[in-house]
């Protein structure tokens, strides 16, 4: 399989609106994801060094070097979710009196569940650091940093989709439990979260 990170933005856009099984919801997520991690080094590069932030230097490089990570882990993630899911999609091919089936079903099933997981994880870290940022990054970024936290946000609500559109499939219901509360306690917290940014960001334009 091709990396798909490697592809122009226009490549990209044009396979995923094709009929290949990749790169689908799970990728488009992560690369959203990695892009919402970017804005964040952006505010991050537009205020470090400048004299009226320098009490936030330290922790400014800290946000920076995060924002770096989860958008290089992200931009993995891409690539990652479609491995994954490509044996899913080979697995629904089989015979359904082939006694395997069922067996390869849910291994890879729950295989496909974990890449879209972690971007969930991924960009909750990416709407905290936006969260800061919109409180200590230079207020010339600060629709940056909202930028960062709504897009971080529909990444993780798009993978949270493709995780439950494979959890209710599994055989393994502890198992698709235990996956479904996870995925509501990282959507809890990141969307109420990004909204909060959302609103801070506005009421502070409203307040000038």
């Amino acid at each position: 399989m091709d990396d798909m990170t490697r592809r122009s933005c226009r490549e990209f856009s044009e396979l995923l609106a094709s009929s290949a099984p990749t790169p689908g919801g799970g990728g488009a997520a992560a690369l959203t994801g990695a892009l919402a991690a970017a804005l964040g080094g952006m505010v991050v590069s537009l205020t470090a060094g400048k004299k009226q932030y320098q009490t936030h230097e330290e922790e400014l490089a800290k946000l920076g070097e995060t924002c770096g990570d989860l958008r290089r882990r992200l931009l993995d993630l891409v690539q990652a979710d479609a491995e994954a899911f490509a044996p899913l999609a080979k697995a629904y091919g089989m015979a359904k009196d082939d006694p395997a089936r069922d067996d390869v079903l849910e291994r890879t099933t729950l295989a496909a569940c974990q890449p879209p997981m972690e971007i969930m994880t991924c960009c909750l870290g990416v709407i905290r650091a936006a969260s800061r940022l919109a409180e200590i990054g230079s207020r010339l970024a600060l629709s940056d940093a909202g930028c960062a936290a709504s897009l971080a946000s529909a990444a993780m609500e798009s993978a949270s989709l493709n995780v439950q559109i494979n959890t209710r499939t599994l055989r393994d219901r502890q198992e698709a439990g235990r996956l479904d509360r996870r995925t509501e306690e990282l959507l809890r917290e990141g969307t109420e979260l990004a909204r909060q940014v959302f609103d801070r960001v506005t009421a502070e334009w409203k307040g000038t």
